[in-house]
């Protein structure tokens, strides 16, 4: 059975950050493996995406994205088939029925609501699209469709953690000196990075007035999440991608 991990700011919203725990998928992505880009086959992907959305919101129709790291946010008004994914990296709605999906493995899922208004919304929340504004976009773009903006409730799922996540200097030069908060002081011209922090201030700026995390960190925890970097130091052929789901039911 798939596991969903909730947040206590999203209660009374269908959502869940799904955990590697309960699909088909075998050898190194082997679980709960939803991204089409993991070099898995296609056939256990979709039926790992069909447990999924089971586990959140029965019946919905679940639509992604081809993500690309970009600031981009697409409103969702009807189902695509996934071949006809579009590029971008956040979602939004006000349909009801529709399940919005984004697959991580280290970059941060948030998931987005203002209950009231029944508008929702999903991101991909990697450095360089919180860096290029897609946070903001998405609760711009929730707002337009009817969402009080000092109404919507995010919570971020699991992602990197800052103990995990060293970068250069090269890397720490591409944010301002006013974001040096989000930096610790590592090993010799390296850093540690806190995505987390930075990706609840993004939220904060954009006005979102109650940003949840629940704190869990990809890489440290092999048996229920999916790493990118993990794989990468391990030297594993690939990696899987965890799904985080938003929708209201119809």
């Amino acid at each position: 059975m798939a596991e969903a991990l909730r947040a206590a700011a999203l209660d009374g919203v269908p959502h869940g950050f799904l955990t590697r725990r309960g699909g088909v998928s075998r050898g190194a992505v082997g679980g709960l493996q939803c991204g089409f880009g993991a070099g898995d086959d296609p056939a256990a992907v979709r039926r790992n995406r069909e447990l999924a959305a089971g586990a959140v919101l029965p019946g919905a129709s679940l639509v992604g994205l081809h993500q690309v790291h970009s600031p981009d946010v697409i409103v969702a008004t009807a189902p695509w088939e996934d071949e006809a994914r579009p590029r971008g990296d956040a979602l939004v709605t006000d349909r009801a029925g529709l399940l919005l999906a984004v697959v991580t493995a280290d970059c941060a899922p948030v998931l987005l609501a203002d209950r009231a208004a029944g508008v929702v919304g999903a991101a991909h929340a990697g450095w360089r699209g919180a860096h290029d504004g897609v946070l903001e976009n998405t609760v711009d773009a929730m707002v337009a469709l009817g969402a009080d903006r000092a109404a919507i409730a995010a919570a971020i799922g699991p992602c990197i953690m800052q103990a995990s996540y060293e970068v250069d200097d090269g890397f720490r030069a591409r944010f301002g000196e006013g974001e040096g908060a989000f930096f610790a002081p590592g090993r010799a011209g390296h850093w540690q990075f806190d995505l987390l922090g930075y990706v609840a201030a993004r939220l904060e700026r954009a006005g979102v007035a109650r940003v949840e995390s629940l704190g869990r960190d990809t890489y440290a925890e092999p048996e229920l999440f999916y790493s990118f970097r993990r794989a990468t130091h391990r030297g594993e052929p690939d990696y899987g991608r965890l799904i985080s789901l938003v929708g209201m039911p119809a």
